[in-house]
């Protein structure tokens, strides 16, 4: 049994903190790593990114392994989150030994954020030390193997893709040697999620979902709706996608790097426009080593690589079908299913 979702890659955790009302939409997410870490590596695209600690993944950098990985709202204000992970690291001495006391330890952390400003009302409200050590407790607290909330929470509670609610999505897949490759994605991009034409999702093309076509009066009717809610929120906000990226197989970190790199594919299936000045957009890759990798088949790598764009396709559309409407001071932002109707998806 799967639950279809990063968890689905043995060891890994994932936990939110969400932050709504009194001005707030915004949010954490922690993927927590199992204790030993996982090999680690970021591929960064987006014109405005906004990360911590990626140049320590760079192949050519001591660092092999991270505990964790934050996901964030808040911008650059919001990587603040990151240190409750470290401190909730430390205290249980998970991180790089730097002295014989096995309590010396500096966890390494990587972190990157979205866009989410002002969207519940408070410029002000954003994730802290205190939202992040919340986010890796309640990634601590679950079961093995439970499955990731999607939508309106952590890091996607305040998230948009173009002008429609964006969120949390994820999807997982197993190969056919059975290693397992999953992504989670904080949909939040500056281009569209949908094709302005048919009202089609992007991702659907890609994602081995039967496409849905609208009917031209209810394309016609949300179009409408859609430029209403465009009125009422002013100028287009600022975004970014991040994705994190996982396998159970043993990978260096130089072959992570290129699966982070080739996962970008999958944004660019599902959004379009996408890597734009006004985006940061980022994804983490994370091998946890559990099975070996067929160094005597060149096809191996390819086919993790491969399912790694594919998990990203599928996971923005997730995101975009789990996503609900908000409207806040900061805001009108509709959910996709709000504007076009349950009926003729498959259900993700």
């Amino acid at each position: 049994m799967t639950t279809d979702s990063l968890t689905d890659v043995a060891g890994l955790r994932v936990g939110h903190a969400t932050r709504r009302g009194g001005g707030q939409l915004t949010g954490t997410t922690v993927v927590l790593a199992p204790e030993g870490g996982a090999v680690a590596a970021v591929d960064v695209r987006g014109g405005g990114p906004g990360t911590r600690e990626t140049d320590a993944l760079d192949p050519r950098n001591l660092v092999q392994r991270v505990e964790a990985v934050v996901l964030t709202g808040g911008s650059a204000y919001g990587l603040d989150s990151a240190s409750g992970v470290v401190a909730w690291l430390e205290e249980r001495g998970r991180g790089v030994r730097v002295g014989a006391d096995p309590s010396h330890v500096v966890p390494v952390v990587p972190a990157a954020c979205v866009f989410d400003l002002g969207r519940g009302g408070d410029f002000k409200a954003r994730p802290d030390a205190a939202t992040g050590r919340a986010a890796v407790e309640a990634a601590a607290r679950t079961e093995p193997f439970a499955p990731v909330e999607e939508g309106n929470v952590g890091a996607g509670t305040g998230a948009v893709v173009g002008r429609l609610k964006g969120g949390i999505g994820s999807a997982s897949v197993r190969l056919d040697s059975g290693i397992t490759v999953a992504a989670l994605v904080v949909a939040n991009a500056s281009g569209s999620g949908f094709d302005p034409a048919t009202g089609a999702l992007y991702g659907e093309y890609f994602a081995g979902r039967r496409v849905g076509y609208p009917a031209p009066e209810v394309h016609e009717e949300a179009t409408r709706r859609l430029a209403d809610a465009v009125a009422e929120s002013g100028p287009p906000p600022l975004n970014t996608t991040l994705a994190v990226v996982a396998t159970d197989a043993e990978l260096t970190k130089a072959q992570a790097q290129k699966l982070a790199g080739t996962s970008h594919d999958g944004m660019a299936r599902a959004v379009r426009p996408v890597h734009l000045l006004n985006d940061g957009d980022t994804v983490f890759a994370l091998a946890t080593g559990e099975r070996p990798l067929d160094a005597g088949s060149p096809l191996a790598l390819n086919e993790i690589l491969a399912a790694g764009a594919d998990m990203v396709t599928a996971a923005i559309v997730r995101a975009l079908l789990a996503a609900e409407s908000v409207r806040t001071p900061g805001g009108t932002f509709p959910a996709y299913l709000d504007l076009y109707g349950k009926g003729r998806h498959q259900s993700p």
